[in-house]
């Protein structure tokens, strides 16, 4: 009695009067049950709330699939047609925002067919002959992801581009290792460090689109319109596998990275103690408190994605770990996993595009953060060139430093007669070390700091971001 006391209270709470009977005559797989499906089951084994966006994804797929089933003689000519007809109208309801998804409609598959049903009748029925909608949602999945992939590369390549754009060369800064004053380099150095970064993930991108364009049903691979570039060569992977969706997951995981990294370095630049760089108010908020303080809530948000993407990836792969052959159920949390994590890189990427290509760089208070500290390497050179190993070098240079320290003076400041108690290789050519503009230029091999080595980076990448634009 409290069991059914109990049911009749869930019945009532999802809205369905306790005389009422769920009636399964939409379902694709209603035939073999006879009694209800407890309404909370019935939300809780619904998608239909998410996997909606995979609309057109599964209406192409629908009109590819009943062409093939036409040329099998499955379908005759005037139902396929018919079909294509009702196709085209599902499309258009949902395009204009018209379509109407009713009780019963447990995901998009159901839902499109059950009003394509609606339109054209019986003949509806024969869409799904052949195929399961573990065979559909893995086509749709892909469809839907090889598009978004191509929106993300676009993305992407937009900021690169920004970022190439903005690399100015004739600034100098100071570099980091530690977060301690390295070594002058040039402001460009910096942003193509991060440019180079992204541009693997384009590139991993690339490779994880090849997986993704697999086609799991091979009666339709030929169709033009679908544009598979190959097909699974085994039936029970090509429904049980999420592999590709997982890679999408480590991509964007790894994308992020990069963008959470650059995000922090330039929420340190923006602070009053660095100062290097200024955020237009169009990516930075104010304090409720304090008026006079301006913060780059862009960047925090932009760190901390990162977690939100990481967590998807992970808890994704936890739920593959366990699964046995062929199609579970479970594997319907790939979808929110997919598209939350695709909607969050889509607005990253936007929103480092502006922030990059909007803030302002302030040139006196980096190259005054410039210090002789950081030119202990290049006093450890001077000796080099001379004909001291290095090690031994490094050793001079590094009692500089002390007698500098202990003195408290600057490490340009030291006399020749004190340098030459460390070493009497030193003499009064040792001032040519203090320069910054001549530091950063010896580096001209390839992937330095010098004038031509920035200019040669800049070139290779507008000359990649071309090919990148120009591939299909």
């Amino acid at each position: 009695a409290e069991e059914e006391a109990a049911r009749r209270r869930s019945i009532t709470r999802y809205g369905v009067g306790p005389t009422q009977k769920y009636k399964s005559g939409n379902k694709l797989w209603g035939g073999r049950f006879v009694g209800n499906t407890d309404p909370i089951m019935e939300k809780f084994n619904a998608s239909i709330a998410y996997d909606q966006r995979m609309w057109e994804a599964d209406i192409k797929g629908s009109k590819a699939y009943v062409k093939a089933l036409q040329k099998a003689g499955l379908v005759t000519q005037n139902e396929m047609e018919q079909i294509l007809t009702g196709l085209d109208k599902v499309f258009d309801e949902w395009s204009k925002g018209e379509f109407k998804i009713k009780p019963g409609d447990e995901d998009i598959h159901t839902a499109n067919e059950r009003r394509l049903k609606e339109f054209i009748g019986d003949p509806a029925g024969k869409l799904h002959t052949g195929r399961s909608r573990n065979d559909q949602v893995a086509t749709d999945t892909r469809l839907w992801l090889r598009d978004a992939i191509n929106t993300l590369k676009e993305l992407a390549l937009q900021l690169i581009s920004t970022m190439v754009e903005r690399a100015a060369i004739e600034i100098l800064c100071p570099g980091y290792t530690h977060m301690q004053r390295a070594q002058p380099i040039r402001w460009s150095h910096w942003i193509l460090s991060h440019a180079v970064a992204l541009s693997r993930d384009v590139e991993r991108l690339e490779d994880i689109r090849k997986h993704v364009n697999v086609m799991p049903l091979g009666s339709f691979f030929h169709s033009p319109e679908l544009k598979f570039d190959s097909i699974s060569i085994n039936s029970m992977d090509a429904t049980g596998q999420r592999d590709f969706v997982a890679e999408f997951l480590f991509w964007a995981s790894m994308c992020i990275t990069h963008l959470s990294k650059m995000a922090e370095d330039l929420i340190l630049y923006s602070t009053k103690e660095f100062s290097f760089i200024t955020l237009t108010d169009a990516y930075s908020t104010g304090s409720s408190l304090m008026p006079q303080k301006k913060n780059a809530d862009s960047l925090e948000l932009i760190r901390s994605k990162a977690g939100r993407v990481f967590g998807r990836c992970a808890g994704f792969l936890m739920t593959l770990k366990g699964l046995p052959s062929t199609y579970n159920k479970d594997l319907q949390e790939d979808k929110e996993a997919m598209f939350d994590t695709y909607d969050t890189v889509h607005a990253v990427l936007q929103v480092t595009t502006g922030v990059i290509s909007t803030l302002k760089v302030n040139q006196p208070a980096m190259e005054g953060a410039l210090s002789p500290d950081m030119l202990a390497t290049d006093l450890a050179y001077h000796l080099v060139r001379k004909g001291m190993p290095f090690r031994e070098a490094h050793s001079c240079a590094g009692k500089a430093v002390y007698i500098a320290e202990s003195k408290n003076i600057h490490l340009s400041q030291i006399t020749v007669e004190d340098l030459q108690t460390v070493s009497p290789l030193f003499d009064k050519d040792v001032s040519s070390v203090w320069d910054y503009n001549r530091s950063v230029e010896q580096y001209s091999a390839p992937g330095g700091t010098a004038r031509s080595s920035i200019t040669a980076q800049i070139e290779h990448f507008r000359t990649w971001l071309q090919a990148q634009k120009q591939k299909p």
